[in-house]
């Protein structure tokens, strides 16, 4: 019996010990051209400039994985949430394919909330945004979790997909029901993955999301967002205590999107990074080598001073995509 209590309480003591993600800092975006994409954000989007630096050096290239990086970064605020926009300077990165689809697996995207879609979009076809969809769409009532919701994508100057995204009422946090300004922040970023339960194993399990939502969206409407006929989804929201979620999409069909590239870096336009906070990220370094995680940069890396955290590690997903686990 002694024996046994015991072995109760080392392993509660072990699961308390786990770090857990308590933050979604940053969704991080690489761009060719800083100062464009800082005016598009801004003036298109109504996002507000909040910094802007410039790093180079040894640390930052073991972070970023990226031999001889000189970057220019801003960092910019919607609401309550943040992007973060890098242009490298050296070495130049790769476009963004121009044949990517929104089903292949290197897709991300982040959801800019709006207070009403038909100005929002008015609004953006006055600044003559590039379509990814073929206009707005409202999904079928007769999804209860997705009903209502009205969606649009687009492009930024860059090529990158952007989703705005208004909720009816009783859906979505009650703060995306406000009406003061046209885009009022980010609910969340989406990535596609390949199969949802390894996913889950990664995002809820290692980093400790909760799941927050889950549908499966098909139809018309879900083909004509996403640009991807006979579209069906299965779409799994995750949240943790502060900023955007992050949502999983699974294609059930169709099952022909390209998997991420094995040599994206993070100098290439299609490269985008979600950033962590939340345990000690010495801690994580021991969980990510247990779990055998995959890494983007070599280790625990202490970069420059002009950086907003002290420590960081940056990791890939099940599919790919990258995050960064920081201490601020």
């Amino acid at each position: 019996m002694t024996r046994t209590i015991y072995l109760i309480f080392a392993s509660l003591f072990i699961q308390a010990s786990e770090p857990r993600v308590t933050t979604v800092d940053s969704i991080g975006i690489t761009v060719s051209d800083l100062d464009r994409s800082v005016d598009f954000y801004s003036k298109v989007l109504s996002f507000e400039k909040v910094s802007e630096t410039e790093v180079a050096g040894e640390r930052y290239e073991h972070l970023t994985g990226v031999f001889g990086a000189r970057v220019r970064i801003a960092r910019m605020r919607l609401g309550d949430e943040f992007i973060e926009l890098s242009e490298f300077l050296a070495p130049r990165g790769r476009p963004v394919p121009a044949d990517a689809r929104s089903n292949d697996r290197s897709f991300q995207h982040i959801a800019i909330i709006v207070s009403d879609m038909d100005q929002a979009y008015a609004w953006l076809r006055k600044h003559k945004v590039q379509h990814a969809s073929s206009g707005p769409q409202r999904l079928p009532d007769w999804n209860p979790n997705a009903g209502g919701i009205q969606a649009f994508y687009f492009r930024d100057p860059d090529g990158h997909t952007l989703e705005i995204l208004s909720f009816p009422q009783g859906k979505g946090d009650a703060k995306w029901q406000r009406k003061d300004r046209m885009f009022l922040g980010i609910d969340h970023t989406a990535l596609v993955v390949l199969d949802t339960d390894a996913s889950l194993r990664f995002y809820r399990d290692t980093l400790g999301m909760r799941v927050a939502g889950e549908s499966e969206n098909y139809g018309p409407e879900q083909e004509r967002l996403n640009n991807v006929f006979g579209a069906r989804l299965r779409i799994t929201a995750l949240r943790v205590a502060s900023g955007p979620g992050v949502e999983l999409l699974e294609y059930l069909a169709p099952r022909d999107g390209r998997a991420y590239p094995e040599d994206m870096k993070a100098n290439d336009l299609a490269y985008w990074r979600t950033r962590l906070t939340g345990g000690s990220v010495d801690r994580w370094w021991e969980v990510f080598r247990k779990e055998r995680v995959r890494l983007v940069s070599t280790g625990i890396v202490e970069p420059q001073p002009e950086l907003p955290f002290r420590k960081a590690i940056a990791v890939r997903d099940p599919d790919g995509h990258a995050l960064e686990v920081v201490a601020p």
